[in-house]
């Protein structure tokens, strides 16, 4: 998803310029046009310098932002007001990205802008966590939606941990093995090139083959190191892009295993943001597009998108999300039970919690498979290279 400025104008004539992530800039544009705002222009925020831009602003930190969003909290349900809080916690701040944000909050806040508008402007912070503050600001329930947004993103980030320590084991397994394999072809088989050229022996075919890989492998290695970094550095830029995105995030859906671990996650994500956008008393149209808005996956963001569209027209979520075949069947029959029953948030949150252990589940069957077969595949890699190398000893010794 490219990241968008956009310039509009709120029903109160207050204009706002920020950062906005979409598909495209007509998407943007329909998107705050249908909640009221007066779109002045939409720009690429890549095309802004005139093309080809390399800084970005840094993300913010997931952490520090929820310890600062406790923090918070606490302080509101003291009864304390949300300029003094703004101002106690900004001089307990000691991450400075994120104090530089809350002193331009603040200083918004102070010049009469509601607080999901402060924090909208920044451009940075996750959409869902301002729009739930602009739900709680016009319930007057700011307390209860910011405790359902606390109680999200802890158990967003708990799930993130556990994805990232059961893929910490396989990462390193697979950079020893690139290591050793780059150490063997232009280090060691160069080395036994030399001798085995001082020795002037005939050598078996399996050896003149990976003497000749190795001795191109260190010709050659700068050059393939170059070439790597290039195209890294164009498929990151690539990504950004509408078409490169649509078309990594195909490939990666394809993937036998790795693509329903991600299409069961998005899924997941989803139905946790959604449901508590709707337990924080926002419509299920703008709830949707901010849940889906949030996605990394372009097929769910498309289909969110287009459901969104099918529900403004009158027909239920389920049977939207069921058109555009991106919902596993499972996830689409529970929604509709919770349509049914007036507990979609609920038993949305029920389909979070459902396709989380099951992405664990999945992870864990995935890892326990992969980790033995890369061990496997590196074991008769390395044994077939040293075996090719050491045989002409053998037979000279044999001699």
């Amino acid at each position: 998803m490219a990241e968008f400025v956009i310039k509009v104008a709120d029903e109160r004539g207050n204009v706002h310029q920020h950062i906005e992530n979409g598909i495209s800039e007509a998407e943007v544009r329909d998107r705050f046009s249908q909640q009221g705002y007066h779109v002045y222009w939409v720009k690429n925020q890549g095309m802004m310098a005139g093309g080809f831009s390399l800084h970005r602003r840094r993300k913010l930190k997931q952490a520090t932002f929820l310890v600062f969003n406790q923090q918070f909290l606490t302080l509101v349900r003291a009864g304390l007001p949300i300029l003094n809080s703004l101002e106690l916690l900004i001089k307990r701040q000691k991450d400075q990205q994120l104090r530089q944000i809350l002193e331009n909050v603040r200083d918004r806040v102070k010049g009469g802008e509601l607080l999901s508008d402060a924090f909208a402007a920044q451009g940075i912070i996750p959409k869902i966590y301002t729009t739930t503050l602009m739900a709680g600001e016009k319930s007057g329930n700011i307390d209860e939606v910011l405790t359902r947004y606390v109680n999200f993103q802890r158990m967003a980030l708990s799930f993130r941990k556990k994805l990232f320590v059961s893929l910490i084991y396989p990462t390193l397994l697979v950079t020893v093995v690139l290591i050793m394999v780059t150490f063997l072809f232009t280090y060691v088989v160069p080395k036994f090139a030399e001798l085995f050229s001082s020795l002037d022996a005939k050598l078996p075919a399996i050896t003149v083959f990976m003497l000749g890989v190795g001795l191109n492998a260190q010709k050659y290695a700068p050059f393939v190191l170059i070439g790597s970094v290039i195209a890294g550095f164009v498929m990151w830029r690539w990504k950004d892009t509408e078409r490169g995105a649509d078309r990594i995030d195909r490939v990666i859906l394809s993937l036998p295993l790795l693509g329903d671990i991600r299409l069961k996650h998005q899924v997941a994500s989803f139905s946790r943001m959604l449901s508590t956008l709707l337990q924080g008393g926002l419509p299920l149209v703008p709830a949707m597009e901010t849940a889906g808005s949030s996605m990394t996956s372009r097929r769910i963001l498309k289909g969110v998108m287009r459901a969104g569209v099918r529900v403004r027209e009158g027909q239920g979520l389920a049977g939207s999300l069921e058109e555009q075949k991106i919902f596993p069947g499972l996830a689409v029959e529970m929604i509709e039970v919770g349509e049914s029953t007036g507990a979609l948030p609920a038993m949305l949150n029920s389909v979070a919690e459902f396709y989380e252990e099951d992405v664990q589940t999945a992870l864990g069957a995935s890892m326990a498979l992969i980790e033995p077969l890369i061990l496997i595949v590196m074991a008769i890699f390395v044994g077939g290279v040293l075996i090719s190398l050491y045989l002409p000893i053998f037979t000279l010794g044999v001699k």
